[in-house]
């Protein structure tokens, strides 16, 4: 007997969601409703797909593999929608651009208003997250990484090499005064990256700058987030290392250490194989080389 697509889609919002009421919320329908599609399915297969727990629905093994066979399909069926109803003449329909907190909110978000401005029948969901969203998957369409893509099968393109800027406040060095090399840093309040999984590799360099590698410096402060660290050190909290990405929010700091060698920051535009051909993909492509590059030659 052919499977249901109607019950499929609401066996996949249910495992999804972990219960029949967020379902159902999700897809319009009562508890009730989505309850009824699920047993259905589950008579006409002959196979229990949830164990059913007062915290909630847990899939069996069966109901896995079924979830994993859904998402794929679902995944393919909403790409080939969207590269279907992109118009001809003019790229058109949603871009769900995924990349790092820090470039996202900093740089790209401040120039979405010229790219829509000069397509106006795209519209973007950006996307900000420091872990990579799975693209094979369709949690985005399009990525920008700052390190080379380590999911298999992306196409790739190395769109900018970055480096570092070394700050502070004025009224943090005027208070513990200035380093002059990279050692001076001992006595300093450093502010550095505190994730576990940060999102440019080296990117708390600077607490190993002027010692031996593996005895990194202690941080005042760690927090992950890029805008975070900028805000902690225009408040004169320490001295941070932020991307050169960033230069225009950090005008109102005073550099340092400025002959200090840094790593180098690799960013890459990343896309599946599938959106190859799609107009939106391409002229976001052009927009971000083009807009990257009269930053970094300006």
């Amino acid at each position: 007997m052919p499977l249901d697509w109607d019950k499929l889609r609401v066996f996949h919002a249910v495992a999804e969601a972990g219960s029949f009421t967020h379902a159902g919320e999700t897809l319009n329908l009562s508890q009730s409703a989505v309850s009824r599609q699920i047993q259905a399915l589950e008579e006409a297969l002959a196979v229990p797909l949830f164990h059913r727990h007062a915290r909630g629905l847990i899939l069996t093994e069966q109901g896995e593999g079924l979830n994993r066979t859904v998402r794929e399909v679902f995944a393919k069926l909403a790409m080939t929608e969207a590269l279907l109803t992109e118009s001809r003449e003019r790229p058109a329909g949603r871009l769900k651009i995924t990349t790092t907190t820090g470039f996202g909110a900093t740089w790209l978000a401040p120039r979405l208003r010229k790219f829509l401005g000069t397509h106006p029948d795209i519209t973007v969901t950006l996307l900000l997250d420091d872990s990579d969203l799975d693209l094979a998957m369709r949690e985005a369409d399009v990525a920008i990484r700052m390190h080379p893509p380590r999911q298999p099968d992306l196409i790739q393109r190395h769109v900018a090499t970055f480096g570092w800027k070394v700050c502070a406040s004025a009224d943090y060095l005027k208070q513990a005064g200035t380093p002059q090399r990279a050692e001076d840093l001992d006595g300093h309040r450093l502010i550095v990256y505190g994730d576990y999984r940060p999102p440019i590799e080296q990117m708390n360099w600077l607490s190993e700058a002027g010692r031996r590698p593996g005895t990194p410096r202690r941080s005042v402060t760690e927090i992950n987030s890029l805008p975070g660290m900028l805000l902690a050190a225009r408040s004169g909290l320490g001295i941070t290392a932020l991307p050169d990405y960033m230069n225009a929010d950090t005008e109102d700091l005073v550099p340092v250490l400025t002959e200090l060698k840094s790593p180098r920051i690799e960013a890459y535009f990343v896309y599946p194989e599938e959106m190859r051909h799609s107009k939106r993909v391409a002229v976001f492509r052009d927009f971000l080389v083009s807009e990257l590059s009269a930053m970094q030659n300006g």
